[in-house]
């Protein structure tokens, strides 16, 4: 049993997050003359000594089309093409996890989170009228594959399960994390091979087939198939857009001249009606990403006291002068966004990206009103932090070597997330197949003590000749993952799972319910 490293999780930084403060837009007073503007701008962009690469490179895009989304500045930080998060910083030899990197996750802290996610798939299987075949685990975002190899390794001791395995399938975009991952499941020396969807292996456990792909909706889909899909941490680092009400500008008043005649238009007004005052329109702006003052200080970019010991920030949020074609759409896909668009000020966070996985995830389960399934199978579980019934406000953070700094510093070498928003991933479940049901989000603290993690905890403190210190290090872990207190992750962190519809007959394992 391997030990497991005790730092610092993504979640602990919520209570210090950075506060995202919309800078006021100022645009430039060059407007009547964009090209030169624009050229200026440029100009000021190579001229600057920027922190890194991918900086240099967001902000020679902004100085031609202007502050771009959030989302799109995420996007490019965490898995850009030069010095993405995910897919350059490994490159140079550091790892983003554990004790040498910025975070940790619970299946690194215990091996014990990932033999109950394992126990829990094999329950779901159990109910679901134990299939011989077309079983597939479907990981999305597997880190260094710790996750799933926990699973595999506790379902051996199920082998009726085991068996009806087909494949495994990992989600992963990053090239070197999905090598870090085939080493630890398949062995250093197991080949990997190219595919029709992306690359495949032989798992170490049971010769079961491994294939990566960059996106899920690669993995083929049938109706023999029984998907068991697990996303750990995944949903947290996808771009967010955000957006804040504002008052619709006042239309302008037609222009008098001297020749205007009050008689033209074609009706009066009746002095004898007293007429309403018309409420005031709203809309949704955009807050957009730019460059920072090449001479800002943390005084007049009103940096959190708790950043200012770090560089001042190259990039800044400003709110966009008039709606974008995001505002335009996002914000009005929910009648939970829509009811705070009245209000001025209402600061909201949106995430696309999340929605369409857990509409996919879904779908895989239930099918589709285009594409039915027989019957419905499956089930997938969804572990990460966030708020329950909220709309997540203010919660991008940064963190770097294990705590928290400002995430619009060095572009590239900092983890970005945000909460996770359950009730928009429940709504985007249930809008995209009629033959699923949403179980949650419970705490992670209940869902692992309905599971059993004390009981399994003092199973291997209480293993023969296991060393004094190794059975406090099991002690310290388990408690760690559903310690309700600021810094634990038993409350923070929340646990879903999508199910076939069975009109809530049946709760599964982990939210009420037994096997």
């Amino acid at each position: 049993m391997a030990t497991r490293t005790m730092f610092t999780p993504r979640s602990v930084f919520r209570a210090s997050r950075c506060v995202l403060r919309p800078q006021p837009f100022r645009p430039s007073q060059a407007t009547r003359n964009l090209s030169c503007s624009a050229c200026r701008r440029q100009s000021e962009s190579e001229d600057r000594k920027w922190t890194t690469p991918l900086a240099k490179q967001l902000a020679d895009a902004i100085s031609i089309t202007g502050p771009v989304p959030l989302a799109s500045y995420m996007r490019m930080c965490m898995t850009g093409d030069i010095g993405g998060y995910y897919t350059g910083l490994i490159e140079q030899g550091r790892d983003q996890f554990g004790t040498k990197g910025d975070f940790v996750t619970s299946p690194e802290i215990s091996q014990i989170f990932g033999e109950l996610v394992g126990i829990w798939f094999v329950t779901e299987w159990m109910s679901q009228g134990k299939p011989e075949k077309g079983v597939e685990l479907i990981e999305l975002g597997p880190g260094r594959g710790t996750l799933m190899d926990d699973i595999l390794r506790t379902i051996q001791n199920f082998k009726e399960f085991a068996s009806s395995i087909d494949a495994i399938y990992m989600v992963e975009a990053s090239p070197t994390l999905r090598e870090a991952q085939k080493n630890l499941l398949c062995g250093p020396d197991a080949p990997m091979t190219e595919s029709k969807i992306g690359h495949h292996s032989i798992s170490k456990y049971g010769n079961i087939p491994i294939i990566w792909t960059g996106v899920v909706k690669a993995i083929p889909e049938g109706p023999d198939k029984m998907p068991l899909m697990v996303a750990h941490e995944f949903f947290d680092a996808l771009p967010i857009h955000a957006f804040q009400s504002a008052k619709k500008a006042a239309p302008p008043t037609p222009p008098r001249t001297p020749t205007s005649n009050p008689q033209d238009s074609p009706t009066q007004p009746d002095p004898s009606v007293v007429e309403a005052t018309p409420l005031p329109a709203f809309e949704w702006r955009e807050l957009v990403v730019s460059p920072t003052a090449p001479d800002a200080t943390h005084a007049t970019l009103n940096t959190p006291t708790s950043e200012q010991k770090d560089m001042v920030p190259e990039f800044q949020l400003t709110l966009s002068p008039a709606p974008t074609k995001h505002a335009l759409y996002v914000p009005e896909s929910s009648q939970r966004y829509r009811a705070l668009k009245s209000v001025p000020g209402s600061v909201i966070e949106v995430c696309p990206d999340a929605s369409m996985f857990a509409g996919d995830l879904a779908a895989r389960i239930g099918g589709t009103a285009e594409a039915p399934r027989k019957r419905s199978a499956g089930a997938a579980l969804i572990l990460d932090y966030g708020t329950e019934d909220t709309i997540p406000i203010n919660s991008l953070r940064g963190i770097r070597r294990h705590r928290r700094v400002n995430p619009f510093t060095e572009p590239g070498l900092v983890d970005l997330s945000a909460d996770v928003d359950f009730a928009a991933l429940a709504e985007a479940v249930t809008k995209a197949s009629d033959d699923v049901e949403v179980h949650g989000p419970v705490e992670q603290a209940a869902f692992l003590g309905q599971m059993g993690i004390k009981e399994r905890a003092e199973m291997l403190s209480k293993r023969a000749g296991l060393p004094k210190e190794r059975a406090e290090d099991i002690e310290k872990s388990w408690r760690r993952l559903v310690d309700r207190g600021p810094g634990g992750m038993g409350k923070v962190y929340k646990v879903m799972a999508i199910l076939p519809e069975n009109d809530g007959q049946r709760r599964p394992v982990g939210f009420g319910g037994d096997v």
